[in-house]
């Protein structure tokens, strides 16, 4: 009986853990790993760690869901935040080295380009 009780304590940690992991991405998430970002993208700072959060964020967003979500909060930022060279929001991905199907853009069509989009660091 108490190998079955830690065999049922196993199962619903692993639950737990695979319902984590099954989360959606989101906004905030999105803004987290590109704060870095923010100082280049407003023309008062270097590129620097900034990379290492879009290879983050292109990790994370393994889903069609996900990466609607990711191209929905960039777009949204990009109009928000003020001071953003637009310019330097659209040739980030490339500065980075990373492939993403749409611009960073707020005219950015988020339903066009991520639904068949695969990841290709997958």
């Amino acid at each position: 009986m108490e190998m079955v009780s830690k065999i049922a304590c196993l199962v619903v940690l692993c639950m737990v853990v695979a319902a984590h992991h099954a989360e959606a991405l989101t906004c905030g998430q999105v803004t987290g790993d590109l704060a870095t970002c923010l100082p280049y993208l407003q023309g008062r700072g270097p590129l620097g760690g900034c990379c290492g959060g879009v290879r983050g964020l292109l990790g994370a967003a393994k889903t069609p869901a996900d990466r609607k979500t990711a191209c929905t909060c960039l777009k949204s930022a990009a109009n928000a935040i003020k001071g953003i060279n637009l310019s330097r929001a659209a040739g980030l991905p490339a500065a980075c080295g990373v492939n993403i199907p749409y611009k960073i853009s707020p005219s950015t069509d988020c339903s066009t380009y991520v639904i068949n989009y695969s990841n290709p660091s997958c």
